[in-house]
């Protein structure tokens, strides 16, 4: 290495020079490059850059830079420590902890709320104590869920601009490209990482229960509240507070019932939000393009450009389908749960009111949750969610709780698309056989 202090020329001996490196030139080359892949030349690179044309030498500066970058950045893929990191940092901004007050309130509004629950469903109860989060408590509890959803999206983001240039870069730079391509690959695994760790820290200040994105945070099924984050939306209600804590925790409760009664939902749950992720496809014309007229050094815009999904390629048939069947399973656990709340929750004078707050919430979402569901190409409102209620009202009136609630006794007994459109033809079909046919078949798919 030389030694910039003793006034020897740092190129003489071809090595790279960071005094001669131009920012502007750098830019304009891999604009230039970007736009046109062919118009690649070794000689502007090393002009923009500070370094020489020798590439084997340019090998050697890009795996100096590599080690510089960090041991992350070595072994490649998504900073997951770095998105913790980020989104813990967002949620603690205004985080408050918990009172003796909150922890009594929502205790005796699990307590109420359970025994009502237990009238209108036969899912037995949780075994665990129902657990209050800060939202810092909650990032540390929601982020393997998001990490498992997010995953494949991160990935293949992170690689299309290191397959671009590999496969663009001329062929006596192939080496060369390739280490470029795999710091890119990082850079982008890392810039991703943290939008996502932004997109969630702000979320955990909207978030107000465990299930309250659609999915349970805990593979171990309990109930979760965020207290913080629930005062302030009750206060906007307009209605008693305890009114107000009781339906929500009947809520919360159901959801977690539900998930703990089908132990096979959560898994199905994220296994099919995971590889419909998996499927999405990076338009890499399109990255390309916005690469290209990006400014590297304008920090907000690559961050516009990433939460935009200008990177996300349309969606094929098959994906349009695996959506469909996404939406469908949503919609199905979140009209269940309504239908149950509604029973369960038909002594309060304002349930009808508190209702309508939380369905026009879960149906429109906030901007953190429209910014995860731009990272990951998928958004998780069910777009059925009142019809799937009505379906399961309907079924409840008409073949009791039991019946419709054993139709999660097996994911093939579930009701499908058409059945949550047309919830006479489903109960017409139930209805068919009787009680012994019924459970005949539940045993058979059960394999019992």
């Amino acid at each position: 290495m030389n030694n910039f202090e003793d006034g020897q020329n740092p190129n003489e001996g071809g090595d790279f020079d960071p005094r001669k490196f131009n920012p502007t030139e750098f830019q304009a080359f891999m604009k230039k490059y970007l736009e046109d892949p062919d118009s690649f030349d070794t000689q502007e690179l090393a002009k923009a850059a500070g370094i020489p044309t020798d590439p084997q030498q340019l090998q050697q500066m890009l795996q100096m830079i590599s080690q510089a970058m960090g041991p992350q950045t070595a072994k490649g893929g998504v900073d997951w420590d770095a998105a913790i990191a980020q989104a813990k940092a967002g949620a603690r901004r205004n985080n408050q902890g918990i009172t003796e007050a909150q922890r009594d309130a929502w205790r005796e509004a699990v307590h109420i709320g359970g025994m009502w629950l237990s009238q209108a469903t036969d899912v037995s109860e949780l075994t665990s104590e129902p657990k209050l989060l800060t939202r810092d408590l909650w990032v540390d509890d929601a982020m393997p869920l998001f990490k498992a959803m997010s995953q494949p999206v991160a990935d293949r983001m992170a690689e299309a601009l290191s397959e671009h240039i590999a496969g663009n870069a001329p062929e006596e730079m192939s080496g060369l490209m390739a280490e470029a391509g795999r710091l890119l690959r990082n850079a982008g695994g890392a810039m991703f990482a943290m939008q996502l760790g932004q997109a969630i820290g702000k979320l955990s200040e909207q978030v107000l229960s465990g299930s309250d994105i659609g999915l349970p945070i805990f593979a171990e099924q309990r109930a979760a509240f965020l207290p913080q984050n629930l005062d302030a939306f009750i206060r906007e209600l307009g209605v008693p507070v305890q009114e107000a804590q009781i339906y929500l925790a009947v809520r919360e409760l159901a959801h977690a019932r539900l998930f703990k009664h089908s132990r096979w939902l959560r898994e199905a749950v994220v296994s099919q939000i995971s590889t419909y992720a998996a499927q999405i496809t990076i338009d890499q014309d399109k990255i390309m393009g916005a690469v290209a007229d990006a400014d590297p050094t304008d920090a907000e815009g690559m961050r516009q450009m990433l939460e935009s999904g200008a990177m996300i390629g349309d969606r094929t048939e098959d994906q349009e389908r695996a959506l469909e069947a996404i939406e469908t399973m949503l919609a199905l656990i979140e009209g269940w749960v309504d239908a149950l709340t509604l029973e369960a929750t038909k002594l309060l004078p304002n349930a009808q009111r508190i209702a309508e707050a939380v369905h026009r919430r879960r149906v429109t979402g906030g901007p953190a949750e429209l910014t995860f569901g731009t990272l990951v190409g998928l958004q998780l409102r069910p777009r059925k969610l009142r019809e799937a209620s009505s379906m399961w009202q309907l079924v409840g009136q008409a073949l009791g709780n039991a019946r419709r609630d054993a139709l999660w006794d097996h994911p093939d007994m579930l009701p499908s698309a058409a059945d949550i459109a047309d919830p006479a033809s489903l109960i017409g079909r139930l209805q068919g056989g009787n009680d012994d046919d019924f459970d005949s078949a539940l045993r058979n798919l059960l394999g019992e």
